[in-house]
């Protein structure tokens, strides 16, 4: 596996989606140390581009697979907390991700949870309030 470069600012994250009967369904999944709603989200990869850190961030951490777009569709920034404490600003390129396999086991389930939910219920789970737009005006 490509190794991470952990000193970027920048990260790449999957937004898994479904269309059902009653319209588009977002997926979030929960951060490993808080149990917030988040999206599935890493850093860069060497030899990757961003589409494909969040196609792979979104299997690994939520055990999902389909078809992601190869252009963001917005960015956010957040804080991220790293391991001494300290704080470092990032900004996330957001990438599509039409969900067409959902694993029963994968490789952070006993780690994560992961659900489906309204578009406007994930918009209000999320804490970043840039994802919290791009999921509501996507």
């Amino acid at each position: 596996m490509p190794k991470a470069d952990r000193t970027s600012d920048v990260q790449f994250a999957a937004l898994p989606y479904r269309t059902t009967h009653a319209g588009v369904e977002v997926m979030l999944v929960t951060s490993r140390e808080t149990k917030r709603w988040i999206i599935p989200k890493g850093w860069p990869m060497d030899g990757k581009k961003g589409h494909k850190v969040a196609e792979l961030e979104a299997f690994q951490e939520a055990g999902v697979k389909g078809t992601i777009g190869k252009k963001p569709i917005g960015s956010y920034g957040y804080t991220k907390i790293l391991p001494d404490r300290s704080g470092r600003l990032c900004v996330v390129d957001v990438y599509p991700l039409r969900v067409t396999l959902e694993r029963r086991k994968w490789r952070e389930k006993k780690t994560r949870k992961r659900a489906w939910f309204r578009r406007d219920e994930a918009a209000e789970l999320v804490q970043e309030g840039g994802l919290a737009l791009i999921i509501a005006e996507w």
